[in-house]
Formats: structure tokens, C-alpha cells, sequence
């Protein structure tokens, strides 16, 4: 089966940016009230809780952490309410930029997020003017250097779990799945001992721009920068080819 590593080298750079774990962990923690407020606390029974303690295992997020943000948010009567919200626009040349936030204020959110547009030589859309242009799929980076199993027995363990597509890429390999069947295929690699580099539901682009002009790129940077500095902010989908 093939694919190509374009999509999560995209994740990697936000990964990068947010080097600092308390942050990621905040983020996290984030996530996991929004998702325990909506389905509860069981994630037996909450496929969405289930998906961000994925998420948040592969970012090293501790299994003590995770339970107690789960409990927190369980408990919270008079907590901060956070509501999801998502922002679409353009980055230079046409960049398709995807941004999804957690926000107590959303007046705040879409200020910032609207300079950092406009910082960025972009422009903020409508809901929907680019989020066609993206495939939402379950995403699992495995590093080469992790794993024991042999890559066809790894590959047959994903496939056999229900996942879509299995690219062998130069340092990684890359499994993706339909949304429905991430936690499935996540749980069969946790149980066969597979240590994953990153798994989430995420956005990939069905297609990629590529910016040439050094003002563009510098642009570009400094638009993705300024999401990725923003507390509101939890991920930054886009289709630059880097």
C-alpha cells in the first residue's frame, strides 16, 4: 500500500512549536474536558474521550495526568466552559488553512486568530470555503527506529485492525484509517506492544500548495507561528507543501 509523509510532517511542525510539554499538556487537558462534558467520562462509552486519551498517550501524557484531568472535568460543576470552534482561511498563494480552538471567549479567539491572517498575508473565510479540500482520517506515525515487529507483520496488524492505508516512509511508518476505525486500529497496536510517535483524528489535505517566494514562505511562517503561540488554538490544519 502507499501513501506519503507530507501530512505528518505538517503534524511534526506543530509538534516542534509547542516543544514545551506543559503546554501540550494543557492542550490536552483541554480536550479532554470538552470531550468528557459531551460523552461523559467513560471511555468505554465515549468514543471521542477515547480518541484524545489516544492523542494524548502519544505525546507522553502521563496515565496518572490523563485520569486526573478526566476526573477533574467529571467533577466540574462551576469549571470554565471551553466550546469548540473552528476558523477556515487562506495563507498566501492560497494556502488552505484549517484552525480548530477550545475558547471561553469566543470574540477573543476569532480577534486573534483574524491578526494572525492578516500578519500572515492571508485572509480568514467563510465555514466550509476550504475544508473540502481536507480528508478527515485517524493518523498513526510509528518511528522506524521503535519498532521490532517486521514491516509486513506490522502492516497486517493495522490492515487486519481496519486500517485504510499503511505507507513504509524513509524514517516512519504511516497508518490511516476512516475516523470510525482509529480507535480500533490504535488499541490493536497498543496491544501488540507498538510504540506509537503520534495517533489522532486529524485533517489531510487532498491536495498541496507550494510557495516559492521567499516573502510567501516568510509569511506563511509567521502566520502558522503566531496560531501555534495562541492558547486558544489547538490544531492548525494546512496544505503547504514545505
Amino acid at each position: 500500500m502507499s501513501g506519503h509523509s507530507k501530512f505528518a510532517n505538517i503534524k511534526h511542525k506543530k509538534e516542534k512549536n509547542d516543544a514545551a510539554k506543559g503546554k501540550i499538556f494543557t492542550m490536552l487537558g483541554r480536550e479532554i474536558a470538552v470531550a468528557v462534558k459531551a460523552g461523559g467520562p467513560d471511555p468505554a462509552n465515549n468514543g471521542k474521550l477515547r480518541d484524545v486519551i489516544a492523542k494524548a498517550k502519544s505525546n507522553n501524557m502521563p496515565n496518572d495526568t490523563i485520569e486526573r484531568s478526566i476526573k477533574k472535568a467529571a467533577g466540574a460543576e462551576d469549571g470554565v466552559n471551553y466550546e469548540a470552534v473552528t476558523y477556515e482561511g487562506y495563507g498566501p498563494n492560497g494556502v488552505a488553512v484549517i484552525v480548530e480552538a477550545l475558547t471561553d471567549n469566543r470574540n477573543r479567539t476569532s480577534a486573534n486568530v483574524r491578526n494572525a491572517f492578516t500578519k500572515g498575508n492571508g485572509n480568514m473565510g467563510t465555514s466550509g470555503c476550504v475544508s473540502f479540500m481536507f480528508d478527515e482520517k485517524g493518523l498513526i506515525v510509528i518511528d522506524r527506529e521503535e519498532v521490532e515487529m517486521e514491516e509486513d507483520e506490522l502492516m497486517m496488524t493495522a490492515i487486519e485492525a481496519g486500517a485504510e492505508d499503511f505507507a513504509a516512509e524513509e524514517d516512519s511508518f504511516e497508518i490511516t484509517t476512516a475516523p470510525d476505525d482509529f480507535s480500533a486500529v490504535h488499541e490493536a497496536l497498543e496491544a501488540a506492544g507498538i510504540p506509537m510517535a503520534s495517533a489522532e483524528v486529524t485533517m489531510i489535505p487532498q491536495t498541496y500548495t507550494e510557495l516559492t517566494n521567499e516573502e510567501d514562505i516568510k509569511k506563511m511562517n509567521k502566520l502558522l507561528d503566531l496560531l501555534d503561540d495562541d492558547d486558544d488554538v489547538q490544531n492548525v490544519y494546512h496544505n503547504w507543501d514545505e
